[in-house]
């Protein structure tokens, strides 16, 4: 039995020390610095205790039986408070039992070896064989030095020889401590033999690696190789020793994909694998892989088959929008009856603020698809929609192609927000990149530039929104199913008002019905005095502004129930902002009300025309675009045609001046509605006739007379209701049109048809 004395100790996981060592590190823990002091006050031995790697908190079955007692030649304290040693390893000792929760103090024994008395000759051939290999490996390994080779060659122990070549070659943790708790000499010698055989035999290899020679190690055995000193390296860092490679492969039988699809990413897991795992080129790969496997390539969620329900859901998001509703149904009765019917590509076209993005979440959830918005306002370079190619720096994926991995699956509805804002620059078209995206002919083989291989869009619900669909691109237009969301009338507003809005700022702004109470009076009020729009985003904004200064008078001064009408509304939301466009208050000549459309709903317009002596120019003000110039100049000519029928002598317009203005002429105006509007007011002006104030009217206008169709007609309709007027004229070929407007918004009003100038002016005119 050894000697047994109480000694301070330090536990490691990290290094190994053998006998006749010195080693330099840091002290990361309180409870290794305290045992230090402890030592450095007596004769300045330290007990190095190792743990096994697999273990995290400290016990004597934690611990390598063998340890090694130490002396410390030096300790320094570092500025960031840790403690730097150096020690000198001196001989091995067992632990007998751990003297506290931190081993910061231990009961060790020392030990003694054996199977070092063997014969003369025996020990010397140990000796040279052991040499000999030693130095064979320092010519594969360059951090053996000489001076270590000649420290091998001039030592004369087995024991010693084995403890010092074990230091210095680099070994795993555990294999070093299996070489130190072996206290039979020979076993110890036997078990480096092996390890310095097969360490050379590795180093051979590597070397071969290196240079590129052609040698008899098979390709199966030199990716074992590397796989397996990867997977060494990695455990020592820490990290999972599954290779990377491994992982993408485990995906990869997970993903529901064609077999060309996962050939495609098998083909480029091995690429990966044959790259520098540092390099810049490997990390573009990795990126490439992990987007190819989170792709839904043949992934889909379960549509909805019950129409029942989804119409419930549609009805009870969204008042009104009848036509919407019905197409949607009509796709889900179609999609119950053949599950391989093409996706339609619905796009919604309306003025701002009518519900079309929302109706698109609506259609989202009655169908049970997951949602994707994707916003293309501004999108300028056409790789936004195709991706980027690969060999660019920072590529990515396109926003649709972005899109279904967002969603997870193949069959998503996808929205196409504001596809009439999409322009096109240097960069690219982004609308014919756009085309290919819609086109259900096309579709089922997408090729996005960073993807490279062919995307199936054919099951994605594409719904697409704009304000105008005269911006839309032509060609874009034609694969579309174009559904008009038209401007809300007062009545609309008031019931979307009553039944959405309230309710869902109440619950925004924290109130109860108790609370708060907005009577229907207000709700009309704020409709007709503080908003002029075709939607109600402006119209909630002022619910919730009345919310909000409700909650902090319920708060600062404790009011228990607030009601809001329209006499006291003023005190919410100050003075009214908008009078609605009236109708003259006489009738003049020269001054004839019109209609326009614009992208926040219908107005009237007051196009005002003076006659002076002049040299037979024609003035144009009030921000009037080349259209409505154009449309100027065919009346004027088509009223130069017929000057005789009404007494206009044939040197007028040379001898006179024509000057049309139509009012608020900061505000642009442009398109084809206001030929036969102005045509009517010059002819006024110049025969001094005063057309009837009850009267509005649009169509435009050809050479001979004839009237086009144009059109807007519901909010051009609704406007001039508004402004109080009786009588509409408006273009024959538009009687389809007006038939479709319901009977809330035509009642009140006298639609006249008209073809041609003529039918104009013989019910404003000559009457």
């Amino acid at each position: 039995m050894g000697i047994i004395r109480e000694m301070p100790a330090i536990v490691v996981k990290d290094i190994v020390l053998m006998p006749h060592m010195s080693v330099n590190f840091s002290l990361l823990t309180k409870e290794a610095a305290l045992a230090c002091e402890k030592a450095m006050k007596g004769d300045q031995l330290v007990f190095v205790a190792f743990q096994k790697k697999e273990q995290s908190f400290v016990s004597k079955e934690n611990l390598y039986e063998i340890g090694m007692v130490t002396k410390i030649k030096q300790i320094n304290k570092l500025p960031d408070k840790n403690v730097q040693l150096i020690l000198e390893s001196n001989k091995r000792a067992k632990i007998v039992e751990v003297l506290d929760d931190k081993a910061t103090y231990v009961l060790v024994e020392s030990v003694e070896e054996t199977g070092e008395d063997i014969e003369k000759h025996e020990k010397e051939a140990m000796l040279r064989t052991i040499r000999e290999l030693f130095i064979e490996y320092s010519l594969y390994n360059s951090n053996v030095a000489k001076p270590m080779i000649k420290t091998v060659n001039h030592t004369n122990s087995i024991g010693e020889v084995t403890d010092f070549i074990t230091g210095t070659v680099i070994l795993p943790y555990e294999v070093k401590l299996s070489l130190l708790n072996t206290l039979d000499v020979i076993k110890r010698y036997n078990r480096l033999l092996e390890i310095l055989r097969d360490e050379i035999e590795v180093s051979k290899i590597k070397a071969d690696l290196k240079k590129k020679t052609n040698i008899k190690v098979s390709k199966a055995q030199r990716e074992f190789f590397l796989r397996e000193q990867m997977g060494a390296i990695k455990k020592e860092l820490g990290e999972d020793p599954l290779s990377e490679d491994a992982e993408f492969r485990k995906e990869l039988e997970k993903l529901e994909a064609s077999k060309e699809v996962k050939e495609k990413i098998e083909k480029e897991i091995s690429r990966l694998s044959s790259l520098n795992a540092g390099g810049s080129e490997a990390q573009v790969e990795r990126g490439y892989i992990e987007t190819l496997l989170e792709l839904p390539w043949d992934k889909m969620s379960e549509d909805t088959h019950d129409i029942k329900k989804a119409r419930e859901i549609l009805d009870k998001d969204h008042y009104g929008l009848e036509k919407v509703k019905e197409r949607i149904l009509e796709f889900l009765a179609v999609r119950a009856l053949n599950s391989k019917g093409e996706s339609p590509i619905i796009c919604l076209v309306g003025p701002p603020g009518t519900g079309k993005t929302s109706i698109a979440k609506s259609i989202a959830r009655a169908l049970n698809k997951k949602y994707v918005r994707i916003c293309l306002g501004g999108v300028k370079d056409e790789a936004e929609i195709r991706g980027h190619r690969r060999t660019y720096v920072g590529a990515m994926p396109g926003n649709i192609v972005a899109g279904l991995k967002q969603a997870g699956v193949k069959n998503p509805l996808m929205l196409l927000d504001e596809i009439d804002k999409a322009s096109d620059e240097h960069r690219g078209d982004t609308s014919s990149a756009l085309l290919e995206v819609l086109d259900s002919e096309q579709n089922s083989h997408f090729r996005d530039h960073y993807v490279g291989i062919p995307v199936d869009l054919s099951e994605v619900l594409f719904i697409a929104t704009a304000n105008s669909a005269s911006d839309i691109p032509r060609p874009l237009y034609d694969r579309m199913e174009v559904i008009e969301v038209t401007s809300y009338t007062a009545n609309e507003k008031f019931h979307i008002a009553k039944e959405y809005l309230l309710k869902k700022q109440f619950e925004k702004n924290g109130l109860k019905k108790k609370n708060l109470s907005i009577n229907d009076g207000a709700i009309k009020k704020i409709i007709d005095a503080y908003t002029k729009e075709a939607g109600v985003r402006e119209l909630e904004r002022k619910i919730s502004e009345i919310c909000r200064k409700a909650a902090m008078r319920i708060l600062e001064n404790g009011d228990e129930k607030i009601t809001v009408t329209a006499a006291n509304l003023k005190d919410f939301l100050g003075k009214e902002k908008y009078r609605n466009d009236t109708k003259n208050k006489r009738d003049e000549a020269g001054i004839v009300r019109g209609l326009a459309w614009t992208p926040v709903g219908g107005t009237t317009l007051s196009i005002e025309v003076n006659v002076m002596p002049g040299k037979g120019e024609l003035e144009l003000t009030g921000q009037m675009g080349d259209v409505m110039k154009e449309s100027a100049l065919a009346g004027i000519s088509y009223l130069r045609s017929i000057a005789s029928k009404y007494k206009i002598d044939s040197s007028f317009f040379a001898e006179n001046d024509i000057h049309i203005h139509i009012p608020e002429g900061a505000v642009p105006k442009d398109g084809p509605s206001a030929g036969i509007t102005m045509a009517t007011a010059v002819l006024s002006a110049i025969t001094n006739v005063p057309i009837s104030r009850n009267v509005a009217m649009t169509g435009e206008i050809t050479l001979r007379g004839r009237v086009l169709a144009v059109g807007g007609l519901k909010e051009k309709i609704l406007a001039a209701k508004t402004a109080g007027i009786i009588m509409v004229l408006v273009p024959l070929e538009n009687k389809a049109d007006i038939e479709e407007i319901s009977e809330e918004i035509k009642d009140g009003l006298e639609i006249v048809y008209v073809s041609s100038m003529k039918d104009v002016l013989e019910k404003v005119y000559e009457n």
